[in-house]
């Protein structure tokens, strides 16, 4: 079982070596020069700020929380030590039949041992971060989840959106298009009516992961990370909003998106590792409420040139959400995926499949390009045979050169979903983008007069290990 709440998270990785602690680091470029530095590593512990010049000593910043296999193990509840595989297996498997739990009501909860309404809410007094020099403000969410219910149903949406803390008592979403949280926040507009909100600035990493990922639609998130938690999630219902908050979050505040009010909203250094949004009006958050337990923790996860913290996980929930819905979609015999950090855990994806008939290879990867976990932001997709490891580079790499005639193997996608965030679609109202779907598998009809590969046997491997693994280096 996974921790429900984030200081039981942040002991654990603590104990596990995947934690340091700054003390006194200033909010316009220390906390977000340190996290830049410690992100460009592919191993590096998260970091806890705190006694931040200017506010009060005990309001602390977490970030980088989730730039490591062992904390996303954990997150989850692996053993901090777990392959990368066993995570990408583990969404696999939860998404393929995810074990949901509903959230449960409760009267009280940590999140409301400070509460302000009215004009005595200050959001300006955490020390949000400046994250990166040319930001445009302060990001008050950058792991923040946004709660929204769909006026229609009783369906309660959560997104991970960018949220901007401008003022005191106004803050900002910016919401990409095609995001379940913009089509909720649409329908109120178009009756004219403001949308109720409710942003979570500080809580346990597995609802950052659900809340960040591709759900399904009308399914809410927090009966996923019920599931990931293995117990039902504690909420309380928002004092202005009635939307449901986790009981034991750190920060939390809720108000209205009025029809037509908007606010001039950044730029922010983005997850693709450019400023590719820009600054623009964005929909204004009133905030009517604001709660926080003593001593909270503000929780950045900061875009950035990959490797990043807002997308590092995403390499295993992805991979592992694309492969359930591969299987769903009907195809045969895939045997691994993997969406590269390099493209920010989503423009670059690699699924390995054992090739049963001609056509198949196509149909994966086609599949693999649309399917909902998959589509956002796509720009390559390369199918590889199962002789290739999808998360080796040099390998697929390889098989690309090797395998791939382009005048067959090579097809464009038109028209895809995109956002504004790709740098390619920037400056765009109707952000689409162009896919290339690769075809890297040793062509169906030449399977039995292909090369033979020039490597050993797994049996002879497995004897050289058994007599020299003495000599050899560690996972040779």
């Amino acid at each position: 079982m996974a921790n429900k709440d984030l200081r039981a998270w942040i002991d654990e990785i603590e104990a596990a070596g995947e934690l340091t602690r700054i003390s006194g680091a200033e909010r316009e470029k220390e906390i977000g020069g340190i996290v830049d530095l410690l992100m460009r590593k592919m191993t590096n512990p998260a970091v806890l700020f705190d006694a931040v010049p200017g506010f009060d000593a005990n309001y602390r910043v977490l970030a980088n929380i989730l730039c490591s296999t062992p904390r996303v193990n954990l997150a989850v509840g692996l053993p901090a030590e777990a392959p990368p595989i066993d995570l990408v297996q583990y969404w696999r498997r939860y998404m393929a039949d995810p074990p949901l739990v509903a959230p449960k009501p409760v009267n009280g909860g940590p999140v409301l041992e400070n509460l302000a309404e009215g004009e005595a809410v200050n959001l300006e007094k955490f020390p949000t971060p400046r994250w990166h020099e040319l930001d445009g403000g302060y990001y008050i969410g950058t792991a923040a989840m946004v709660v929204m219910k769909d006026p229609d149903s009783d369906w309660i949406n959560c997104g991970i959106y960018r949220v901007q803390s401008h003022d005191a008592r106004t803050a900002s979403v910016m919401i990409s298009s095609g995001k379940q949280g913009g089509m909720i926040l649409k329908k109120y507009h178009e009756r004219g009516e403001p949308c109720p909100v409710a942003v979570v600035a500080g809580m346990h990493p597995a609802f950052f992961m659900i809340a960040g990922t591709e759900m399904p639609h009308g399914k809410s998130e927090f009966e996923y990370a019920g599931g990931i938690l293995g117990e039902a999630i504690e909420v309380i219902n928002g004092p202005t909003t009635g939307l449901p908050i986790p009981a034991d979050a750190e920060i939390a505040f809720e108000g209205l998106i009025h029809p037509g009010d908007t606010v001039l909203e950044g730029p922010l250094g983005e997850w693709t590792g450019y400023y590719a949004g820009g600054a623009n009006q964005e929909p204004a958050i009133r905030v009517t409420t604001l709660m926080h337990r003593n001593d909270p923790i503000l929780v950045g996860a900061i875009p950035a040139v990959p490797p990043n913290d807002n997308t590092f996980f995403r390499g295993f929930s992805r991979s592992g959400m694309v492969w359930s819905q591969l299987e769903a979609a009907g195809i045969p015999e895939v045997k691994g995926v993997w969406t590269h950090e390099a493209g920010g855990g989503r423009m670059w994806l690699t699924v390995a499949i054992r090739q049963m008939y001609p056509g198949h290879s196509k149909q994966a990867g086609f599949i693999a390009s649309q399917c909902h976990a998959g589509a956002y932001a796509n720009r390559w997709v390369i199918v590889v045979d199962d002789d290739i490891d999808p998360a080796n580079m040099n390998d697929v790499v390889w098989a690309m050169c090797t395998r791939c005639d382009p005048r067959e193997g090579v097809d464009v996608l038109n028209g895809c979903w995109s956002t504004r965030l790709d740098p390619m679609a920037y400056g765009e109202d109707d952000p689409r983008n162009s896919r290339v779907v690769v075809d890297a598998c040793i062509p169906y009809r030449r399977k039995a007069s292909f090369p033979v590969m020039a490597r050993s046997s797994p049996e002879l491997d497995a004897e050289i290990r058994a007599k020299w693994g003495k000599d050899l280096p560690p996972g040779a």
